[in-house]
């Protein structure tokens, strides 16, 4: 039997408000093909199917046009719910499209409820457990923290593998311990109580993981898919895709990877705003999503439409003066003891890019009169008020 893993599609997420629409259509795409080509059973989906509990209407079109399609490349699909996803949206009408080879498994109530798929050596035992966040659940799997109804997750698959002769797959959406991270997931842990022991998963052929956005391997049968599309520049030097696993009669036979197409790399920039203008070694990366760090001594004015005419996929740009000495300071510790005027002088000069309130960036006689004339309407104003 072969089973195609993945997790954490995001349908309807943006990069720094780039579309990502089009990369997701693309990475469905090449999902589709993939079943085809190599004869995949079953496509398993380890929750995050969208980027937040109310998706827009484009993103459940696209998901709702990739069920349609993978049934008709001849897979069966099983999809869990994630942290990202509401439960009861993503859930509703389960039991009705069960009989259509779509089985969405969003109810922590099922957990040991599977979905039976079979080849010539018998059953396979497929478990979907959905996000569970500890107190959404305590009346349902009672257990202490995201371990504790884990632990009690699996208790009740294992019980019911235990009746059945059956190799077994589970699919759940959570953070193992081990698992490395990125900026773009939405972290479950409070000082590290949402970690869960890779153990935790002990006696089943294949887990399939979903929620680190990087693909991985924690074990053999332990794994994660990963995002398929890099949905923050902490993603720049992964590899997108997912896993192909393959059962034979004793269980796990094999896992390869499939990898996913790559829209636009995203890569990092830094220097002087000319030097990037200028740099032809700069010609391989014109067409990447980039972040651009500049360290001119003075902010450039009108940088992202300077850069945008050489790089006009600058998504980020920060400003970083190169060696200027950042001021640790609460921004109370900042402002105390000076004036209203002198904080509003010192915004203006930071803004311009000075270094001192006497550099010429700060504020002439005339632009201080002004400002002392704004502030003092505003303190009338609220005087009055």
């Amino acid at each position: 039997m072969r089973l195609l893993h993945t997790s954490d599609w995001h349908l309807g997420r943006t990069l720094h408000r780039a579309d990502l629409g089009p990369a997701q259509d693309a990475f469905l795409d090449a999902l589709v093909e993939t079943v085809r080509a190599e004869r995949v059973d079953a496509v398993l989906v380890s929750g995050d199917v969208y980027d937040r509990a109310v998706p827009s209407v484009e993103a459940v079109q696209r998901y709702d046009e990739a069920l349609v399609r993978l049934r008709s490349a001849g897979a069966r699909v099983v999809v869990t719910s994630g942290n990202h996803d509401s439960a009861s949206r993503l859930g509703v009408g389960a039991r009705l499209v069960d009989a259509a080879g779509v089985h969405v498994r969003t109810r922590p109530q099922d957990v040991a409820v599977p979905v039976l798929l079979s080849d010539e050596h018998g059953d396979v035992a497929v478990y979907g457990i959905p996000y569970l966040e500890p107190e959404a659940v305590r009346d349902v799997l009672p257990g202490v923290g995201h371990a504790g109804v884990l632990g009690e997750a699996m208790s009740r698959i294992r019980a019911d593998l235990a009746g059945r002769s059956a190799r077994s797959v589970v699919l759940a959406h959570a953070w193992v311990t081990g698992g490395e991270a990125s900026d773009s997931e939405r972290d479950i842990r409070v000082g590290g109580v949402g970690d869960v022991s890779a153990s935790v998963f002990d006696g089943v052929d294949y887990t399939a993981l979903g929620h680190l956005h990087g693909a991985q391997k924690l074990r053999e049968g332990l794994r994660y898919s990963g995002s398929p599309l890099a949905y923050s520049f902490s993603e720049a030097g992964h590899t997108k895709g997912s896993w192909l696993v393959s059962l034979n009669a004793a269980g796990l036979d094999g896992v390869d990877f499939v990898p996913a197409p790559v829209p636009r790399r995203l890569s990092t920039l830094t220097g002087d705003l000319p030097d990037l203008l200028s740099e032809p070694t700069l010609a391989t990366q014109e067409d990447d999503w980039l972040s651009v760090v500049l360290t001119d001594p003075v902010r450039p004015e009108d940088a992202m439409a300077r850069l945008r005419s050489r790089f006009p996929h600058v998504l980020v740009l920060d400003w970083q003066p190169a060696g200027a000495v950042p001021d640790e300071r609460t921004y109370g510790a900042r402002v105390a003891g000076r004036t209203d005027l002198e904080v509003v002088t010192e915004f203006v000069r930071h803004v311009r890019g000075g270094g001192s309130t006497s550099d010429a960036g700060c504020c002439d006689d005339e632009e201080r009169d002004l400002l002392d004339s704004a502030l003092e309407a505003v303190r009338l104003a609220a005087a009055s008020a």
